[in-house]
């Protein structure tokens, strides 16, 4: 396992019938990284994600995971709810229950799967609602919050669970735009405590800002990878930079037109 890492993935490949979506994907994450994976749609960064929590199953490749080796294709059903319970996820459409509060909702993971006794669960799911800037909407249902308190309930949900890393898949891509800034700010808060995270993201300036680590997959792949300073500096390959101008321009990645 490369330098202590916390987590680390080799080779991981995922078919759905004919259609190979991932091709071999590797990476490394080190405790307090915050990775940003980037790229086209269809490129498989959800894909890749879900298949780190086991919501879809690999074909092929390594896990390891705080030590522990897993062959993915084969991982046994105890040892996924095992994993699962040290990591969260965030889906890009909240996943909330709508006929539950947004402290039911926190809590309802803490008391169903993880069997953490109710009045603990309060507690912990109010201490989550209150990290993420929620405290006065305990007993809001999802209609009754906007987009981006609904995406904060989401993360609050999986704060509270305490995991050692959470995967977010997209987190902002459902919202209004003046909604996007209150999702993000949570998260640079998260990042700066030191909560290790993955996030499929378009928003490059968060990226830019916050990641340490930044991927750019196409077609099943990794094309190119490294430290996000690095990254948006000075890409290396001819696609990243199409891609970085295409999504934000040339000030999201200060490309020189000449390198063209």
């Amino acid at each position: 396992m490369e330098n202590n890492a916390m987590l680390e993935v080799r080779g991981l490949k995922k078919r759905f019938g004919d259609l190979e979506v991932l091709k071999g994907v590797d990476l490394t994450v080190h405790q307090g990284d915050v990775v940003a994976i980037l790229g086209p749609s269809g490129s498989g960064k959800t894909t890749f994600l879900r298949c780190l929590n086991f919501l879809e199953t690999a074909d092929e490749g390594t896990l390891v995971f705080d030590g522990e080796t897993f062959h993915l294709g084969k991982v046994p059903r105890r040892d996924v709810a095992r994993l699962r319970k040290k990591t969260a996820f965030v889906f890009q459409n909240y996943n909330l229950f709508l006929n539950k509060t947004a402290l039911q909702n926190v809590m309802l993971g803490l008391q169903v799967a993880r069997k953490v006794p109710k009045g603990r669960a309060e507690a912990r799911a109010k201490a989550a609602l209150d990290k993420v800037g929620l405290a006065d909407r305990y007993n809001y249902y999802p209609h009754q919050l906007s987009g981006g308190q609904q995406q904060r309930v989401a993360i609050a949900r999986a704060l509270a669970t305490e995991p050692e890393i959470i995967y977010f898949d997209e987190p902002t891509s459902a919202l209004d735009p003046e909604l996007i800034g209150e999702v993000l700010a949570v998260m640079r808060q998260l990042a700066r405590e030191g909560m290790t995270m993955l996030v499929v993201t378009h928003e490059l300036h968060f990226a830019r800002e916050v990641s340490s680590q930044v991927i750019f997959m196409e077609g099943g792949q990794v094309l190119e990878s490294g430290a996000a300073e690095a990254f948006f500096r000075d890409p290396k390959e001819a696609r990243t930079r199409a891609f970085l101008r295409t999504i934000s321009g040339r000030e999201a990645g200060e490309i020189d037109p000449k390198k063209e």
